[in-house]
């Protein structure tokens, strides 16, 4: 598990929130950077324990896709009813990073259950975003399973590419911060 001071928590959930805001989109998309919404709330479950962060950060996502509609120019193609399944979408990122906090060590042994956490997360995230969209969006004319397939083999490995790169950026990010710690912790012994 990793054991982060309340300043270092207090970083990472303003970093989180950064990212989230600077790569939301399309429509705000600053850095012209792949959206990191997936990765945000994963690693918010990985390190920030309290429980108000996923509501936070979902109620800031959904600031920020209001404020690009209705000030930005943004299209409002996603905002259906639909729109709502990306709570539980979220929620399955958020609780994925939750369950690998409990078995996080800093060791390669750990990898696997990382991996199987953001498979089983983000795939059930693609389930409930691109699933909710294609059957409750009235988008598609007639949805069907053979449909929601087809959008799963098109859109799922992108988004899996995506989530692993902003979590192995944040995994190599973290280890620099720890190794940067490390030192200045045997001088003070």
């Amino acid at each position: 598990m990793l054991d982060l001071t309340p300043r270092q928590r207090l970083a990472a959930g303003l970093g989180l929130a950064v990212l989230l805001a600077a790569t939301r989109g399309q429509h705000s998309a600053l850095l012209n950077l792949p959206s990191a919404s997936w990765a945000v709330f994963f690693l918010a479950g990985v390190l920030l324990p309290a429980r108000w962060s996923f509501p936070a950060l979902f109620l800031g996502a959904v600031g920020l896709d209001l404020a690009a509609v209705t000030w930005g120019g943004a299209s409002n193609h996603c905002l259906t009813l639909a729109y709502w399944m990306l709570l539980p979408a979220y929620a399955s990122l958020w609780l994925g990073g939750r369950l690998y906090a409990r078995w996080h060590q800093w060791s390669w042994r750990t990898l696997p259950v990382l991996g199987g956490c953001l498979l089983g997360s983000s795939l059930l995230a693609h389930l409930c975003a691109s699933g909710g969209f294609y059957f409750l969006s009235g988008r598609f004319a007639e949805p069907d399973l053979a449909g929601l397939l087809t959008r799963i083999a098109t859109y799922y490995p992108g988004s899996l590419q995506v989530l692993v790169g902003y979590v192995a950026a944040a995994g190599l990010l973290l280890g620099l911060a720890r190794s940067l710690q490390r030192p200045a912790l045997e001088v003070r012994a």
